[in-house]
C-alpha cells in the first residue's frame, strides 16, 4: 500500500544541519597526524550528490583549535561516511596499525590509539 499524500504533505521540510566533530588532538600532539591533510583529504573525497569535488555550501570543513576537524552538513549525511573515510585516511598513510576511530557520542569521533599489550613476556616463559 502507497503512503497517503496527507502525511507526506503535513510534515515540514526544514533545513536539516548536523555537525560532526573528527577529535585527532592525542596523535596530532604526539605528531603522527596531519590535521590539514586530512581535512584536504575529506574535502577532496566527500561525496555530494554522488559526485566527488561538489560541496558547495551544503557542507563545510574547517579545522577547530589543535587536531580537531568539524563537518558542518546542510544536506542528510552519514558520521558513518566520515567514520569510513577517516579509516581509508589511516590506512593510505599507513597509520591503521595503531590508530582506531572510536564514537565517543552522537556526531563525535576520536582517534585513539590501540591499548598495546606486551606478549613477548609470556612467551619467553613457556
Amino acid at each position: 500500500m502507497a503512503p497517503s499524500a496527507k502525511s507526506a504533505a503535513g510534515k515540514k521540510q526544514g533545513k536539516i544541519t548536523q555537525k560532526f566533530v573528527i577529535n585527532a588532538s592525542q596523535p596530532a600532539s604526539d605528531k603522527i597526524f596531519d590535521v590539514p591533510a586530512f581535512e584536504k583529504f575529506l574535502h577532496d573525497r566527500i561525496k555530494v550528490d554522488n559526485r566527488v569535488g561538489n560541496l558547495g555550501d551544503s557542507v563545510q570543513i574547517s579545522q577547530e583549535g589543535e587536531g580537531k576537524v568539524v563537518v558542518v552538513a546542510h544536506i542528510p549525511f552519514s558520521g558513518r561516511y566520515l567514520k569510513y573515510l577517516t579509516k581509508k585516511f589511516l590506512k593510505k598513510y599507513q597509520l591503521r596499525d595503531w590508530l582506531r576511530v572510536v564514537s565517543t557520542s552522537k556526531g563525535v569521533y576520536e582517534l585513539r590509539f590501540f591499548n598495546v599489550v606486551n606478549e613477548g613476556d609470556e612467551e619467553d616463559e613457556e
